[in-house]
């Protein structure tokens, strides 16, 4: 099951730096993977990719590329770094991650987020403090113990700051590291862009991989006129609230922006249920999706949400190849 799918696709797209905004590098990566299988995608203006797998496509399968991130908030007077989260980053799950702070001239510089004085032998109340913005810190991998130092790196506020990755497959299956929510969901889309080009067949359908979900707005513009119909890939939870698994897809029926679409929840359970597909049904009680910032921006689509289950979402994710095996085949399916 695992040499089947583009893994390496995966791989190299979790690892392209890509927090919300900031996706440029990664979107031309999944462009110029689909040229490779004979598509023609293009750009919106804000800088999602749209591909049309056939003319006049009624339904779009998308799946977002950004993820969550960091920005350089200021400079301490020591020369380390305030932070300013992009998209609901926890605190608590990133802290001691090394990362890149990504200037705006291309230089990179690393680093590590810290709290404040983090040092078990020279602060005892480390372990009780709660982790906010104002007590903790990027301590940056240079020389610097003044402000100007930094100014003189060319690091100032609204530079980037991405996070390690830590990806890995493991012999069983799994999948690990950061980001799985929602480069998971792009490798699916790409799977199945691969598996219609091989049978050489066209759909009325399209591929879109948005840039501004982690945010609140990537859903929003942007498809062609012609869709009726938005399947969104995204991340299925799995918690003690929610039965979604990693070995499965999640089918969402409503999360906390409201219920998805009644006709197109039934057709997609009735079809995973038919093709023996693994699968989940679920409510989700914290999350919104590309689906939901399509709904609240007023467009007339029916809209779902599907996807694999990742564990750890928004921390130090995992999901398995099986779930996003199961999701392929109920796009396909639901293509039809």
């Amino acid at each position: 099951m695992m040499a089947d799918l583009n893994l390496g696709f995966l791989q190299r797209l979790v690892e392209i730096d890509s927090p919300s905004g900031h996706t440029a590098e990664a979107t031309a990566y999944v462009a110029e993977e689909l040229r490779k299988l004979g598509y023609s995608p293009e750009f919106t203006n804000k800088g999602a990719v749209r591909c049309a797998l056939g003319g006049e496509p009624k339904l779009a399968l998308a799946a977002h590329i950004d993820t969550l991130g960091g920005m350089v908030a200021g400079i301490r007077s020591d020369g380390h770094l305030k932070l300013t989260q992009i998209g609901g980053l926890s605190l608590n799950g990133y802290e001691n991650e090394y990362c890149r702070i990504r200037t705006i001239d291309g230089r990179v510089h690393t680093g590590t987020l810290l709290i404040i004085d983090p040092s078990a032998h020279a602060n005892k109340d480390t372990p009780k403090k709660e982790r906010t913005t104002d007590n903790m810190y990027i301590r940056l991998d240079e020389e610097v113990r003044t402000k100007s130092d930094t100014e003189r790196l060319g690091i100032s506020n609204g530079d980037v700051v991405a996070f390690d990755t830590r990806f890995q497959l493991t012999p069983s299956g799994y999948i690990k590291g950061r980001y799985m929510d929602n480069k998971a969901g792009c490798l699916v889309l790409l799977e199945v862009a691969r598996q219609l080009a091989a049978s050489g067949r066209k759909v009325p359908v399209e591929l879109f991989f948005s840039t501004y979900e982690e945010v609140g707005h990537g859903g929003t513009v942007g498809y062609s006129s012609t869709i009726e119909e938005l399947l969104v890939i995204d991340m299925g939870v799995v918690g003690d609230a929610c039965e979604g698994s990693e070995n499965a897809c999640s089918i969402c029926a409503k999360d906390s922006s409201g219920p998805y679409d009644a006709a197109m929840f039934k057709r997609l359970v009735g079809l995973a249920t038919e093709r023996g597909i693994p699968f989940k049904r679920d409510v989700y009680p914290f999350y919104g999706s590309d689906g939901s910032a399509a709904l609240r921006a007023g467009l007339d689509l029916r809209v779902g949400l599907i996807g694999p289950g990742v564990h750890a979402s928004h921390g130090m994710e995992r999901t398995h190849i099986k779930g996003i095996r199961a999701t392929i085949d109920l796009c396909m399916a639901y293509i039809g």
